[in-house]
């Protein structure tokens, strides 16, 4: 069985090799050479060891064609990147997702706690390996996000009982569990177009804006709320909206920051920030600092969930590249923080850990947004154990949102009473700075909404509506819609 993939260029090894100018005088060694960050790599090895249940766990050689890696390879974010499930065509990626299954399924899918997911009588049919491929290559066919996986992600899954795994569900589509789409969705449920003054940015916000770098991520999240524009074309989306980077994109995007002194906080994201060349990352960041009424910046990235090796990888600059920024911004008084996206505490390892220790000593700002998924984390202990687990990494709880209203993804939808449950129950079990907002992103374009602050709520019909004074003005409503499997017969 192979997993391998064509190599990818690699990375220079580090930031002066990259024409970066690092401040005489610094206490972290952003820029530091591949020789010199080994007193580092050592000192992060022997941090691991207060992990000691789980330090240094080969999780990762529970899958058969990796059952070899050594904790070195595995922690090289070029192997990583060589051995993702990818393609540059959807279907090599489904190719190579299938023959990645053929290696790592039992032949004898278990369907024990299936009831538990509300849709078991869809799945009784699926009781074999090839089963469960031939399912999941239907819903490929079916979704409109592409297959791309990073070996972390494959290696956290749960192979023994796929059809239970919160992990894969989140990634890997069954067509048997799809759900016919919810006749008010839209492809870009958001509006996000609607707002874009410029190519590549959205400014729907009056001080904020959106700022889309790549239309490219570490993996695809099926529920992905810019499935119109990130990823490979698929044969439900045979067109997309892509972010295709140039130099006269880009400076346009940038005039359009620098003519409009009402914004002063700019989202990185595309996309995902984790795949912009280090290079690149430092010079987008320095651009946004030499603009004066500037005066903050968030990098979203979900790779400290999907690939967290390439932090801790000292012959990968980025996380090098990401400390010079927040430096300079705090030389400068200028905030950098991560935004980052974990859904359920099986993403997180050792190796997870090491990374958010790494980025919280270096005094980088890390802030988590989930999103509400059936099957997923939509249990009040689930839920909570996920707060828990990202406040003892020192990363910040920021929102849990209500799924979007996306193609091919009702299946993970819930309805607006489950957020507004465990709000409910989850305010005052832990302290109130690092308990997340619990939000509804209004289709539509009429941006983030406390769930509780509804107008109106009807569970028969399942609509509830909302008002966003400060964004498209105090007369306008927006709706949203509980998926239709939840409605009372």
């Amino acid at each position: 069985m192979g997993c391998h993939i064509p190599d990818k260029n690699g990375v220079s090894k580090s930031l002066t090799a990259l024409g970066v100018e690092i401040a005489s005088g610094s206490n972290i060694a952003v820029g530091a050479s591949v020789e010199s960050s080994s007193t580092e790599t050592s000192h992060f090895e022997s941090l691991s060891r207060d992990y000691s249940n789980e330090a240094h766990d080969p999780y990762w050689r529970k899958v058969p064609c990796w059952s070899n890696v050594t904790e070195k390879e595995f922690l090289s974010y070029q192997w990583q990147i060589r051995n993702s499930v990818l393609g540059n065509k959807p279907a090599l990626a489904q190719a190579r997702l299938k023959q990645f299954l053929e290696g790592v399924l039992p032949t004898h899918i278990p369907h024990s706690e299936t009831e538990s997911l509300g849709f078991a009588s869809k799945l009784v049919h699926i009781r074999t390996r090839e089963d469960f491929i031939h399912d999941v290559m239907e819903g490929i066919s079916a979704a409109p996000m592409s297959i791309r996986l990073t070996p972390h992600i494959l290696s956290v899954i749960d192979w023994s009982n796929p059809l239970q795994d919160p992990v894969l569900r989140q990634f890997i589509p069954i067509n048997s569990a799809r759900l016919p789409d919810h006749p008010m969705l839209t492809l870009d449920s958001l509006h996000e177009t609607e707002d874009s003054p410029t190519p590549g940015l959205v400014h729907r916000y009056p001080s904020k804006a959106l700022f889309l770098s790549t239309s490219i991520c570490p993996v695809y999240c099926r529920f992905c709320t810019r499935s119109y524009a990130v990823g490979l074309e698929t044969e439900s989306v045979e067109t997309k909206a892509k972010v295709r980077f140039t130099k006269d994109r880009e400076n346009a995007m940038f005039e359009y920051i620098e003519n409009t002194p009402a914004l002063n906080d700019i989202v990185v994201s595309g996309g995902d920030s984790y795949l912009l060349d280090p290079r690149r990352l430092v010079q987008l960041g320095e651009r946004l600092l030499n603009i004066p009424h500037i005066k903050r910046f968030r990098l979203a990235t979900k790779g400290l969930a999907v690939c967290p090796s390439r932090i801790v990888d000292d012959a990968d600059v980025w996380a090098d590249a990401l400390i010079h920024v927040v430096n300079k911004g705090r030389e400068r008084g200028v905030a950098v923080a991560v935004h980052t996206h974990f859904n359920h505490s099986n993403e997180i390892t050792w190796i997870t850990r090491l990374a958010a220790e790494k980025l919280f000593r270096a005094g980088v700002t890390v802030r988590n947004q989930s999103v509400l998924l059936r099957g997923v984390n939509n249990d009040l202990d689930t839920m909570k154990k996920l707060i828990q687990d990202l406040a003892d990494m020192n990363i910040q709880p920021y929102y849990v949102y209500q799924g979007d209203m996306v193609k091919g993804v009702e299946d993970l939808r819930t309805p607006l009473q489950e957020i507004l449950d465990l709000e409910h129950n989850i305010r005052g079990t832990i302290a109130g700075f690092m308990t997340p907002s619990f939000v509804v992103d209004l289709p539509g374009g009429g941006g983030k909404r406390l769930a509780t602050s509804y107008e109106t709520y009807d569970k028969k019909t399942g609509i509830s509506t909302f008002r966003a004074p400060g964004v498209k003005g105090k007369d306008r409503i927006f709706s949203y819609y509980d998926p239709e499997w939840s409605l009372p017969a």
